[in-house]
């Protein structure tokens, strides 16, 4: 029989019996700041390797007439050139819906910068150089579909769904009555490492996928059915990824088939890298909304009903805008009770690449909606905006939304924004702008302080499941993978704070592994905040089944039936004591199974989308954030001076790590909100399309007074340790700068006329508004001079 390894008694490297809860760095820190965590890219590449690239259209939309690739299969290094019709099995690799052609079928374009031919070469620039020769004719279509009064043209992609009845009593006879409308922008999801992947053929006509992906299973599954084999001879492995944000959910996917197909016929390694300017035209963004809304109000700006239309502009496919749209008109009431209130979504078709997933998933697009409200609210009834919102808060009596869910944490929200605006001197520095505002004709100051509800739980139901496995080995340490991706927001840490928890011993002893799919099969997307939440849990079940197997060994053992526990790596019964590793060899020796796999699915949850009622979510997260900014009103340029935020994370698992999410988060969303701005040419090509001409917030952007607090509370509901989701709802925040430049134009004007301000509010959106509200006081002002003459005239004469 083999020997085992000698056992090393060493302590645990973290001292406190919990390590829930403590801040612990980021298991690939080190690695990550001396550049020896290796990424897709950083794969040593295999002998015999090809690199490939697309031939893509440039034009968005009409036909291929001629297509000559002759130059292109001719050029140097060029090892093959497949299209459409090499493709042995699925052509068509839509996400929920078909729609989405791997490559050009029937010669139809539909967006610019599809692609058309897969180049493989002997290295990375001669594939590129190749995809410069191919001939291609087109037939341009005369019409090409970019806003939304353009889309109408179009038959939309999917159904409208409806929450709610529409409104039926008179809104305009209320005391406060609106009609707006709010056009969002998109956003370039501009994470550090682009779409990569590598594929290699292995034995069994299998095929072996590193890929940049928050969703190994659909790559897995998609790379299956293109090659038209079983998903068993395909496997997906992933690592870590150096961002993904949404736009590696469903979109990671049609790379990966494409060098699997390239590997499928030269049977030879195929890397495939995308070139930025490439990733950004060909891949999906943040969906733009068009969104438009009636409501009333009573004198004091509280919500009577409401009526909104929320208008995602989706591309050319449906992607995953069904649940997008869903997303943003679930998220339309934001943390407020809107009474009677009808929510109308629509998926429009346009002319571009199809918009996808982005943190927040829609989200966003629904919830700043209502924050414009709460700020023209403000104007209508001279009202502090911050009291305009408490108001309107979700309460008793008032606690139910749209669609049908309870909101039962009513005291959260009220009590983290009375607490933010203590905090932060709320009160005193309104006071004090406001005294600015009145002495300083250029620069304009402006404040605001908001709240976010985020729902937490994937809105189709079937995603809300997770899986992981655990497995001991004999000198006692644990290695652990579960279904979730690392894309640097620190999910693999707290995954090893809860299997070391869960054993009671120190996390040196625990190492999570890549994520693949023949390690843990069927996974959800690492998306909707829910990465900590299912794996976490998963991974906790699983510990737990082993867990009990060694009480028992060591029940038996201590001859006892007394209950018995792990702490600080040893088990103690009276004077005596089991230190972990004995424990382990004994269950071994014993022929105790060391591993085990763990499921969890989230419970509570489901919403029917036929009565557009039910609970979607199993919990909410909340949040508040104060912005202060300044505008130069004769530039449209801003500042943010200060930035105070209290986030909601339950019992928090890693206070280091969610301070991080959030103050990443917060900044991402100002940075869609201010300065990232998609701009599309008449004929439907990307013009933004490069680091050049999109705008990402640097650390120039960075506040210059930035404070986060952590409201810790358990979480009411059974999530892992009562945490709480910390991926999405932060980046809401950035609406509490979008509000406080909408607040700082308004003050142009003493605050008595709209700014009609919409997003992104880039420089020249901010000194739009500061024209027209210039323009609107003016005439005002003209208006009331011949009034004041004529009162001077009846004083002078009754003199």
């Amino acid at each position: 029989m083999r020997k085992l390894t000698s056992l090393q008694q060493t302590a645990p490297t973290h001292q406190h019996s919990s390590v829930i809860g403590q801040t612990i760095k980021h298991e690939s820190a080190h690695k990550q700041v001396a550049g020896t965590a290796p990424f897709v890219d950083d794969i040593p590449t295999p002998r015999g390797c090809l690199h490939a690239a697309v031939i893509t259209s440039t034009i968005a939309k009409g036909h291929i007439l001629t297509c000559n690739l002759e130059r292109v299969k001719q050029a140097p290094g060029v090892v093959s050139v497949l299209t459409s019709d090499d493709i042995p099995g699925e052509k068509d690799i839509g996400t929920v819906f078909k729609g989405d052609p791997l490559l050009t079928i029937d010669n139809d374009i539909r967006f610019y910068g599809q692609p058309i031919a897969l180049v493989l070469a002997t290295s990375y620039q001669a594939a590129v150089m190749a995809t410069k020769l191919a001939d291609i004719e087109y037939e341009k279509s005369d019409t090409v579909a970019l806003t939304l009064s353009q889309t109408k043209t179009e038959p939309p992609l999917l159904p409208v769904h409806q929450m709610g009845v529409p409104i039926n009593a008179d809104v305009r006879s209320a005391p406060i009555h609106l009609d707006g409308e709010m056009l969002v922008g998109g956003q370039e999801h501009f994470y550090l490492e682009g779409q990569c992947c590598l594929a290699q053929t292995t034995e069994d006509n299998g095929m072996l996928v590193f890929s940049s992906t928050q969703n190994p299973s659909e790559v897995q599954k998609l790379v299956a059915e293109v090659l038209a084999t079983d998903f068993n001879r395909v496997t997906v492995d992933m690592r870590r990824m150096g961002g993904g944000f949404g736009g590696k959910e469903s979109q990671a996917a049609p790379w990966a088939c494409l060098a699997a197909l390239g590997a499928y016929h030269t049977q030879r390694p195929v890397k495939f890298r995308l070139p930025r300017r490439i990733d950004m035209t060909a891949t999906g963004k943040r969906h733009p909304f068009h969104n438009l809304y009636t409501l009333s109000a009573n004198s004091q700006g509280v919500i009577k009903n409401a009526q909104m239309e929320i208008n995602g502009l989706c591309g050319h496919s449906a992607d995953l805008s069904d649940a997008i749209v869903d997303r943003a008109m679930f998220h339309a009431d934001n943390a407020y009770s809107l009474g009677d209130a009808c929510i109308m979504g629509h998926r429009l078709k346009t002319d571009t690449c199809s918009h996808t997933a982005f943190r927040g998933f829609g989200g966003p697009q629904g919830m700043i909606v209502i924050e414009k409200v709460m700020q023209q609210l403000a104007l209508k009834t001279g009202r502090d905006a911050f009291d305009v919102r408490l108001d309107n808060l979700y309460r008793k009596g008032r606690n139910t939304t749209p669609y049908g869910m309870e909101v039962e944490e009513l005291d959260t929200l009220p009590t983290m924004m009375k607490q933010l605006a203590q905090s932060c001197h709320y009160r005193a520095r309104r006071k004090a702008i406001n005294e600015w505002n009145q002495t300083s004709p250029i620069l304009k100051k402006g404040l605001a302080l908001t709240p976010v509800k985020f729902g937490i739980s994937f809105t189709a139901q079937h995603l809300n499941q997770a899986g992981a496995l655990i497995v001991i080995y004999t000198d006692g340490s644990v290695q652990v993978s579960h279904g979730g991706t690392e894309m640097g927001q620190g999910l693999h840490t707290k995954v090893q704070q809860i299997v070391a928890q869960a054993f009671g011993i120190g996390i040196n002893k625990v190492l999570v592994t890549s994520t693949r799919t023949d390690k843990v099969p069927n996974t959800s997307p690492t998306a909707a905040s829910s990465g900590a939440d299912l794996n976490g849990m998963a991974a906790y079940n699983a510990a737990m089944t082993i867990k009990e197997r060694l009480l028992s060994v060591a029940q038996a053992h201590f001859a006892t039936s007394e209950p018995l526990s792990i702490e600080d790596e040893e088990v103690v019964y009276g004077d005596k004591a089991l230190s972990w590793g004995e424990l382990i060899q004994m269950a071994y020796f014993q022929r105790v199974s060391l591993s085990s796999t763990g499921y969890y699915q989230t419970p509570k949850i489901g919403y029917d989308r036929e009565t557009a009622s039910g609970r979607p979510f199993y919990y909410f997260s909340h949040g508040v954030s104060c912005s202060e900014v300044t505008i130069d009103t004769l530039t449209g340029e801003h500042t943010i001076d200060r930035v105070d935020i209290l986030h909601d994370v339950g019992q928090s698992l890693n206070p280091a790590i969610d301070t991080g999410q959030i103050e990443g988060g917060f900044i991402q969303g100002m940075g869609w909100l201010t300065s990232e701005e998609l701009v599309w040419g008449k004929e439907g090509q990307l013009l933004s399309n490069s680091p050049m001409n999109y705008k990402i917030p640097t650390i120039g952007d960075y506040p210059k007074v930035m404070n986060i607090g952590l409201y810790e509370n358990p979480n009411p509901e059974h999530t892992i340790y009562r945490s709480k989701a910390v991926g999405e709802p932060p980046f809401m925040h950035g609406i509490s700068v979008w509000c406080a430049i909408y607040d700082a134009v308004a003050a142009l004007g003493n605050h008595q006329y709209d700014p009609d301000l919409h997003a992104p509010a880039t420089g020249e959106q901010i000194l739009t508004c500061c024209d027209r509200v210039t323009g609107l006081n003016a005439q005002t002002n003209s208006q009331m001079e011949p009034a004041q003459n004529c009162a001077a005239e009846e004083m002078h004469d009754a003199h």
